[in-house]
């Protein structure tokens, strides 16, 4: 990586290994902290009520690197929201971002250089259930960050993926031939 990762985006979607709302789909952005990424980083810095944002850490005491902020998609409503927000799934986007250093995706040469900004989703149902499956949670949000950290600094999909693609993959929420929406 002789070049600055200035800005770079990905996405990945991992289902719940049973039909329980504990699905994961982070949306991220990783870029170099002197440039776009890191102002973004840093605007994150502030609080706004219902859209509490946090650092990623696998342990008290253990920010993991690059520096990496989990934003919630939605609105926090509820303590149990937060629980899974700051327990299962920061613990699952730490690990992911550790091991993507370990691995060598990310390289680690540049973990002090890098931020990442990852938006998390956790189904309002899944936070509404007291016996929520923590340990696929945890999963899901894992694999799910560490494909999209993949996904962000190899360039995937490329464009022309996506034009080989155009009229072949709908988007599983929504049928624009038929008009019809899964919500």
């Amino acid at each position: 990586m002789s070049e600055p990762v200035w800005f770079r985006t990905a996405e990945a979607t991992v289902f719940a290994s049973e039909d329980q709302g504990t699905d994961a789909m982070p949306e991220i952005l990783i870029g170099s902290t002197k440039g776009p990424a890191g102002q973004a980083f840093a605007n994150l810095m502030g609080q706004t009520e219902g859209h509490t944002r946090m650092f990623a850490i696998r342990a008290t005491n253990q920010q993991v690197k690059p520096a990496t902020m989990i934003v919630p998609k939605v609105t926090i409503k509820s303590s149990s929201y937060v629980e899974l927000f700051g327990g299962p799934v920061q613990s699952a986007v730490a690990d992911a971002v550790l091991d993507s250093v370990i691995e060598g995706v990310i390289p680690k040469e540049h973990a002090d250089d890098l931020c990442i900004v990852a938006m998390i989703w956790i189904a309002p149902d899944a936070a509404a259930n007291p016996d929520v499956d923590r340990k696929d949670l945890y999963r899901t949000n894992y694999e799910a960050m560490k494909l999209a950290i993949k996904r962000a600094m190899s360039g995937s999909p490329t464009i022309d993926e996506l034009i080989a693609n155009r009229h072949k993959i709908h988007h599983e929420m929504y049928d624009p031939e038929t008009g019809e929406s899964a919500w």
